[in-house]
């Protein structure tokens, strides 16, 4: 029997960002632990995320590939139906003015984080049976972006702008892998690109968002005060940073700073160079998934793949442009790195797919 040949590259790096994670989490949770009567909450909480996480990730390497893809379908309809039970009174979690959560007493449940892993596996197996329809715009195009639409408004409902654009972004990138026309592609992101501003200017909380980014100093107090908190984290971090835990940000200025806005205090702390070496980090991640894409045996994977390495790419690369200034505030968290349970298991989970896929061309090639 020949033994899983898996891309350890690409695994150590994962391992290095969550490792970081961890540090970050240990290092910008305790005040607001403190609110809790436990300076460790969140850490320990986190710790226990990240087991389940790395048991998702080794679930996730000796999975059945070919029974995933044959229960693709029922899986999607599945966690479908689960995050639209957010909008049910007394099942969905209401925090800070989102309904994103589903209560289950001891913890909460992100339905969202779980629909961009099954949107991913079941476009990756609508697209791979239908690529030779790609460059026709209604028999390839339509079917699937109207898909997409129907999950993006369901999250924008909630109200989640963010994971609706960073969905749309993952299943146009798998589009383009699976061979649609760019001219189409570009049309597509046009009309998408329009009704997000759309959104944005035609909802109150979103138009203050809006506004705070194109000037926070309009009113530094209210609605400009998060994203100035942050800009002022990673400014004061400098090159080499105020020393791991030496941030003053986290004493209740920045909010959401083991969370959203992790990579700020990780700035603040470690500095440029810190900053620059997550980075570099996802960019290893991104370059080794694409490759782990590149070496897949057959359509199903190899869009599977791309799906899943553009999905964790594109939020960390929203998430810092977030942090930095370069886009709108949206609550979308930086994966490997940022406090939370949905999110770490599922971003684990998929690792362990990708490690399964490069394992199978290992096998292959061996």
């Amino acid at each position: 029997m020949q033994k899983q040949r898996i891309d350890y590259i690409f695994l150590f790096t994962v391992l290095a960002l969550t490792a970081i994670g961890l540090i970050m989490v240990f290092s910008a949770s305790p005040t607001m632990a403190l609110k809790l009567g436990d300076t460790y909450y969140y850490l320990k909480r986190h710790i226990l995320y990240l087991l389940l996480g790395f048991a998702a990730l080794y679930f996730g390497l000796k999975l059945d590939l070919g029974m995933l893809r044959k229960w693709s379908l029922p899986i999607f309809i599945l966690s479908l139906a689960i995050l639209l039970l957010v909008f049910i009174p007394g099942v969905g979690k209401r925090i800070s003015g989102a309904l994103r959560w589903i209560d289950l007493v001891f913890f909460s449940f992100q339905p969202s984080e779980l629909i961009k892993f099954t949107m991913v596996l079941f476009l990756a197996d609508l697209l791979s049976r239908r690529r030779e329809y790609m460059q026709d715009f209604f028999l390839g195009l339509v079917p699937p972006l109207i898909l997409v639409a129907v999950v993006s408004a369901i999250i924008v409902k909630q109200p989640d702008l963010g994971t609706a654009i960073a969905i749309a972004s993952t299943a146009l990138v798998m589009l383009f892998a699976a061979g649609a026309s760019i001219g189409h592609l570009v049309s597509v992101s046009v009309v998408g690109l329009a009704s997000a501003l759309g959104l944005s200017v035609s909802s109150p909380y979103r138009l203050q968002r809006l506004t705070a980014y194109l000037d926070p100093w309009q009113d530094p107090q209210g609605v400009g005060f998060h994203i100035i908190q942050s800009l002022l984290a990673v400014g004061s971090g400098g090159l080499f940073g105020a020393g791991l835990g030496a941030s003053r940000q986290k004493f209740f200025y920045l909010p959401q700073q083991f969370t959203d806005f992790i990579f700020a205090i990780l700035c603040e702390e470690l500095g440029f160079i810190g900053g620059a070496g997550v980075i570099a980090l996802f960019i290893i991640f991104a370059v080794r998934g694409f490759r782990i894409a590149l070496t897949a045996g057959d359509d199903f994977t190899f869009l599977l793949a791309v799906g899943l390495v553009s999905w964790l790419t594109l939020q960390a690369l929203i998430n810092m442009l977030v942090v930095v200034g370069l886009l709108p505030t949206t609550g979308i968290p930086l994966p490997f790195i940022s406090y939370g349970g949905t999110a770490t298991i599922m971003g684990l989970f998929a690792v362990g797919i990708l490690l399964n896929i490069s394992a199978q061309a290992g096998k292959a090639g061996g």
